[in-house]
This record gives C-alpha cells, structure tokens and sequence, in this order.
C-alpha cells in the first residue's frame, strides 16, 4: 500500500492518540483498585513489570515471518525484522529515554490515582508542547518558527480549558505534579525516542518494535531502583506490594490489558516520531481530550467515576478548548513545506566538510552525497515558505565550497506501508 507520506504521519499521530485515550481509561480503571489507589509506586512497578513480559511476547510475535517478512513489518513497522539486543550507540539514548519514562509513570499513576477521569488526565499533559518547543531549540538545530509557536499556544490553552472536567473536579495536586513531573520528564523522553527512531542500525532504519522493547525494559529496572531507594529511606514496602499485586491473577490479567494496548499506543507514537518532530506530534496527541470523552461516558456509566455536570458554562468553555485543539493542529497540519536543494560543488573541495556545513543550515533534514550531475541532494523542511526559503538560502551562499544550487519544493510526497 502507497499513501501520502504527510498523511501516513498523521493517521499514525492520531491512531496512537485514541489508543493512548482507550489506555487511560483502562488505567483510571485499574488505578481505582484497591492495591494501587493509594500507592501510584507500587502501580508503576506493577505496570512495567507486567509490561516487560506482555511486550516481550508481542515482540516475539511480532517476529514471526510471513512469506520471508515479519508479521511487525506487515501491520506495524515496515523497518521491523526481529527482536534483537541494543547496539552501543543507542545505549546512552534507551538509558536516558527509560529513566524520563520511569519517573514519568510514577507521576502518571499518582495523577490516575487521584483523578479518574480520562479527559481531565490527558488534558493536563498536552502543556508539554511548550516544553518540547523549547527543548528542540536548544537541542536540535530547528529553531521554533513563529508558525509552531502560534499553533502550540493554540493547542495548550485549548487543552487547559478542555482540562475543566465534566464532573466538575479541579484539584491542584494533579497539576503540581504534570508541571513538576510529567511534563519535563515526557518532553526529554519524546526527544531521546526521536533520537532512536532517526538512528540508522545496520546501515538500516531503526525500527520502533524494538525501540518500545527496550525502554519497557530499561524503564522497569529504572522503576525497581528508584522504588528500592525510596524504600529504604522510608522504610517503606511498595516495591514488596507491588510485587504482591502483580502475582495476584486479576491484577495481572488488568496490568496486561493495559500495557499490551499501551504497546501499539506507543509503536505508532514512535514511528510518527521519526516522521515529524516531537512538539508536533504532541500538538497532534492532544486530540486524545477529544477521544477520552466517550471513554469518559463509559466510564461514568460504569460506576468509576461521579456524574457528569450538567453546568452550560463548563461545557461551553470545554468546547471551547476542544475546538482551539482542532484549529492548532490543523494549523500544524497546512502549514509545512518541504523541497529538494540539488547542489554542485566546486572542483577539487572536499565533499565531508561540504557535507558538514550543508547540514549545519538550519531547515535541513537530511543530506545525501551522489554521483553524475549534482553532488548533494539537500532535503529542507520549513513552516514559512518565504522566510524560511530566505534564511536557507542565505545560509548556502555562504558556503564557500557550492558553485551552484537549485530549490524544488515538494509538492506531494508518497511512502509504502
């Protein structure tokens, strides 16, 4: 199958954020129980724990060939062969990425703990765009445009305001601990995914099967170290309840339904991340306040959580919101352009350092050296088409070493699923 490659990047961005609604009302769910209301350490514990085993066998699955490939290419990730040990390159990335999701979910599960509705959750997270713009700043060579920010602000008030639950709840402690907490650990997390999903592994794109694997894995022993030291100053036993919930039969069957679904959230999420950057693809996920709403109706309807209000007020100002998410994102959405540089070099200067500078310009995504005609071909993403043009351009001509270049923007782009 052939699609569009900016609309592959979006059905997988928006597919993975109605999982991830359906996930956190599986977890308000199992929160709500008795072994984890009260003590969100020994859930997180139980969560990675249960999540190692689940995404180990998924995994396992997933690697069974069909017709020379993996069943993983076929319906998930066309990068995926089979589960496989981690390079050295990537450890410093999957130990950074696995620590950020350990602590993240420990703030998770205090949040579910303490407030169970779906819509209330989500919404607080979506504020992490700001802290994502702001990362990518300082740690990509992307500079925000005014585009990107205008379309974040957008989307954050939106989710603030989308953040007024319908039962009417507004409590302070599960904010504290979003800004505090979640948010800064999700923003470095999403990066250092990015970072793993951009990796070439055998001079093959990495894949996002095993990505999510490994931070599973590194993100439970993280979990087990962090609990084992609050343990023992505390002298506290989660990591021992923890363990007592998770060989209790229900509690697994609950943990494995949730991480199992978690699994294909974060698969998709991933692989969209190698598509697009980390602030737009969580400006994208807040659409996940919209897909908790009916997730939030079952919920009432099963008893978890109270009644709805039924306050005009709240629900106008929560449309609102819902309908400032939608504008930020389809704002994200037409705003992008991309083009092709061919570049020629002057005889005789050195193709590396050429290489070096053309990825130094800000804009450039990719940069590839060929043979015949041009020497590089330059891939450029950009937000504002003329400023954008003008700065790359700007910058080129600077380059000593080019003796000539010319721009084709990118009109339609396709890639195979």
């Amino acid at each position: 199958m052939i699609i569009r490659k900016k609309y592959l990047f979006y059905v997988l961005a928006i597919t993975s954020s109605f999982i991830a609604a359906a996930v956190t009302g599986i977890d308000s769910f199992v929160g709500g129980q008795s072994a984890f209301k009260y003590d969100p350490w020994a859930f997180a514990f139980s969560l990675f724990f249960v999540g190692a085993i689940v995404t180990l066998i998924i995994s396992l699955v997933l690697t069974v060939k069909i017709k020379g490939k993996s069943l993983g290419a076929k319906i998930l990730d066309p990068s995926f062969r089979q589960l496989r040990l981690i390079k050295k390159s990537e450890t410093k990335y999957h130990l950074v990425a696995g620590l950020m999701n350990a602590i993240n979910t420990v703030g998770y599960c205090a949040i579910v703990s303490t407030i169970q509705d779906p819509s209330v959750i989500l919404s607080f997270s979506q504020i992490v765009i700001l802290y994502l713009l702001l990362m990518e700043s300082i740690t990509e060579k992307d500079v925000p445009t005014l585009v990107e920010v205008q379309s974040s602000v957008i989307v954050t008030f939106g989710a603030i305001l989308a953040s007024i639950s319908l039962t009417g709840q507004f409590q302070l402690f599960p904010i504290l601990i979003v800004f505090i907490v979640v948010n800064p650990t999700w923003a470095v997390f999403s990066i250092y995914q990015r970072k793993l999903k951009l990796m070439k592994i055998n001079n093959k794109p990495n894949d996002s099967i095993n990505i999510r694997f490994w931070n599973v894995v590194f993100s439970c022993l993280f979990t087990v170290i962090l609990l084992f030291i609050f343990d023992l100053f505390t002298s506290g036993g989660h990591l021992i309840a923890g363990i007592t919930a998770v060989i209790n039969p229900f509690y697994f069957l609950l943990l494995a339904l949730t991480m199992s679904t978690t699994f294909f959230s974060y698969v998709l999420y991933i692989r969209s991340l190698g598509m697009g950057k980390a602030s737009v693809n969580n400006a994208i996920r807040a659409s996940t306040i919209i897909f908790a709403i009916p997730f939030s109706i079952l919920l009432l309807h099963l008893g978890i959580i109270t009644e709805f209000s039924t306050d005009p007020v709240m629900l106008i100002i929560k449309v609102i919101g819902m309908i400032l998410i939608v504008l930020g994102i389809i704002s994200f959405a037409l705003t992008v352009v991309k083009a092709y540089i061919f570049v020629t070099v002057k005889p005789g200067r050195p193709l590396r350092e050429t290489m070096q500078k053309l990825w130094n310009v800000r804009g450039v995504t990719h940069v590839t050296i060929t043979t015949g005609k041009h020497d590089f071909i330059v891939k450029v993403s950009t937000r504002t088409l003329v400023k954008g043009y003008e700065r790359i351009i700007r910058k080129l001509d600077e380059i000593d070493e080019i003796k000539k270049y010319h721009w084709e923007s990118v009109l339609k782009d396709w890639e195979k699923i």
